[in-house]
């Protein structure tokens, strides 16, 4: 009788729970590369809404979640200088070896990282030191050492990356100590090292070994290594792909099978795959050869819907089991329209997708076959029934045709006219291409499959709520951040979240401008305050200036009557020339105070640009008013003369 020993270690590591628990809970989130190395806890978390990105550009305003095999000290600093939120779900054992690479390299040790260059946990602690060396193995670091050592005199620090196999770190750590001035460093991950040592002797037990992993997963791989020294090993990353290793009618009578996982495998995968061998053992006896056959002769025929399973995922195409004779196959352009989309944004091995057969070719035993078309029945009856109860849908913009946009809804075409795709005249739809858009289906034909949809009835909905919310709640001296929207020559308008505002002119600056676009420009941010509110024209007016920028309080602080001030001529006007005393401040030099004769045309004694100076004879901070006198100044010298003469 065939038996089944599973390792006790076998699944999620301390680190790995901590990352996904992390990952969970997060709201509005990305992981900045796969949080860990198992394509179903990544499928998992993204379709929650928490995706992997590939660089912090695609953050996109939401938290960053620093995945458990770390990253280098560079991208910490990156999203402190952009802002940008994030959680540090970094394993503790590796976070410790960062520390210790950073603090080696601070002390002037050349540090040394055994591991695998490529994995993105060395690539994390590198990025802690200075001028890291990687090597792989101990004739590598050997070769290192021993020419390092004929050139320099310098201290070193070497340290295994916490998945490195056990019996390959011993070799490199023997190897560290015969070199004078190296310190060693045993940073292997205690769980990984009880794991390897459980795998290790229990396939000497066994006389199959299934280890169950990600193959991009560095301690997964160590097992299978290990686990083949012993027996007959198969590495799968999981129970779809265990199927295609191992074909029904490939056990023996009284075969031991041993199980064990990475550190990134979910429980659940595990039992998949014990209880899977389960019924491998116990249908062995009970195998029907015939219920077999007839089922891979089984016919299919063009326009049929059937379901497969994803056996493979390439660029160009997928490759799925439909459990027949023939091979099937459905090309990118046959997932979805969506040109954004690559194949593995929409399937993974393992799958079970439903089908619809496009075309059969017997010679060479292929089956051509859709997803996009089952999605977009699916999709149309959706819309349909959007279209009775007036629910919103949310779609991706694909691209622009005559008279409007198409937006793509669960492989589903629709078209959103010109008029229907934005709120402003002034908005350009072009922006809305490649981007994900709320819509409300106004018209459907279903005998043609034809759907017509509005992006502007959501936003004008929307508009009203936050409107109506607005006027709830809004008082005189309420502090906003908003966007300005549009300019026009007597103010700025300014969006404060589904309403409008304006900032008129003279609340833009304390200097005197002609134009807002002197001061603000479309999309700036503005944090403006309300000056005044009237609800029934529904008209909110802003201030931007703030008192603690007002020029006349400065000059009232600063400068007082009788004082003698310096300026440049500014504006000349038939009455007399105004001087710029300082920003936002003008006084006017009256055209019987520029000299001490009679003026008939002020440009014969000024001009614009001019500097001179003058007296202040007269200030009036409530009307805003500088009286200043150049003439004031020559009598000035003159009684100074006559006093000296006397």
């Amino acid at each position: 009788m065939s038996e089944i020993r599973i390792a006790k270690s076998a699944g999620f590591c301390f680190g790995v729970k901590r990352a996904v628990k992390m990952a969970e809970e997060a709201e509005n989130a990305c992981t900045l590369g796969e949080v860990i190395h198992n394509r179903d806890v990544v499928e998992a978390l993204k379709k929650r809404g928490t995706p992997p990105i590939d660089s912090l550009d695609e953050a996109e305003g939401r938290t960053v979640i620093i995945r458990s095999h770390g990253v280098p000290k560079s991208v910490f600093n990156e999203l402190e200088e952009k802002g940008i939120s994030y959680i540090d779900s970094t394993c503790p054992f590796v976070k410790r070896i960062q520390q210790l690479a950073e603090k080696a390299s601070h002390e002037g040790l050349q540090v040394i990282i055994v591991g695998d260059g490529d994995h993105a946990e060395v690539k994390g602690i590198a990025g802690h030191c200075k001028d890291p060396v990687i090597v792989s193995d101990a004739t590598a670091l050997d070769d290192f050492l021993e020419a390092f050592y004929r050139s320099r005199k310098d201290p070193c620090a070497v340290m295994p990356q916490t998945t490195y196999s056990m019996s390959v770190w011993e070799e490199c750590r023997s190897i560290a100590e015969k070199y004078p001035l190296v310190s060693v460093y045993d940073t292997i991950c205690k769980a990984t090292c009880q794991r390897q040592e459980e795998a290790e002797e229990l396939s000497k037990q066994c006389d199959l070994m299934i280890v169950i992993g990600g193959h991009h997963s560095s301690n997964t791989k160590k097992l299978a290594e290990v686990c083949g020294r012993h027996c007959e090993t198969i590495h799968a990353e999981d129970l779809a792909e265990l199927k295609m290793l191992m074909p029904q009618g490939r056990l023996h009578k009284d075969t031991v099978i041993g199980i064990t996982a990475g550190a990134s495998t979910p429980a659940h995968i595990i039992k998949e795959v014990a209880n899977h061998m389960s019924e491998q053992i116990l249908n062995e006896e009970n195998f029907n050869f015939e219920e077999a056959l007839d089922a891979s002769l089984k016919r299919i025929y063009t326009g049929n819907r059937v379901k497969g399973t994803v056996i493979s995922v390439g660029p160009t195409e997928i490759a799925v089991d439909l459990g027949t004779k023939q091979s099937g196959f459905v090309s990118l352009d046959e997932l979805t329209d969506d040109p954004t989309l690559k194949t593995t944004d929409i399937v993974s091995v393992g799958d079970e997708i439903d089908l619809i057969v496009v075309k059969i070719n017997d010679a060479e035993g292929t089956v051509q076959l859709s997803k996009k078309k089952v999605d977009a029945m699916k999709g149309f009856d959706d819309i349909v029934k959007a279209k009775e109860t007036g629910d919103i849908l949310t779609g991706t913009v694909t691209g622009l045709v005559k008279g409007g946009a198409i937006i793509l809804y669960q492989g589903v075409r629709v078209f959103i006219p010109k008029s229907q795709a934005n709120l402003r005249r002034d908005d350009k739809i072009e922006d809305l291409v490649k981007t994900t858009q709320k819509f409300k289906v106004i018209e459907v034909n279903e005998q043609r499959n034809r759907a017509v949809g509005s992006i502007r009835q959501v936003l004008a909905a929307e508009r009203e709520a936050a409107k109506d919310k607005f006027w709830e709640t809004a008082a005189v001296g309420d502090v906003f951040k908003g966007e300005v929207k549009s300019l026009t020559n007597y103010g700025a308008f300014v969006d404060l979240g589904g309403i409008d505002g304006m900032v008129h002119i003279s609340e833009l600056s304390w200097d005197r401008i002609k134009h807002p676009s002197e001061v603000v420009s479309v999309g700036d941010e503005l944090e403006v305050y309300i000056k005044d509110l009237d609800r029934e024209k529904n008209r909110i007016s802003l201030g931007f200036k703030k008192d603690d920028e007002n020029p006349w309080v400065k000059f009232e602080n600063e400068y007082s009557v009788g004082d003698v001030v310096t300026g440049k001529v500014v504006s000349i006007q038939p009455f007399g020339a105004f001087v710029r005393i300082m920003p936002g401040i003008d006084g006017l030099v009256h055209i019987s105070q520029l000299a001490d004769r009679k003026v008939n045309d002020v440009k014969e004694v000024v001009s614009i640009g001019d500097e001179v100076t003058a007296k202040i004879t007269g200030a009036d901070i409530d009307k805003q008013r500088i009286s200043l006198s150049i003439r004031a100044l020559s009598q000035d010298g003159e009684e100074d003369a006559a006093e000296d003469e006397e």
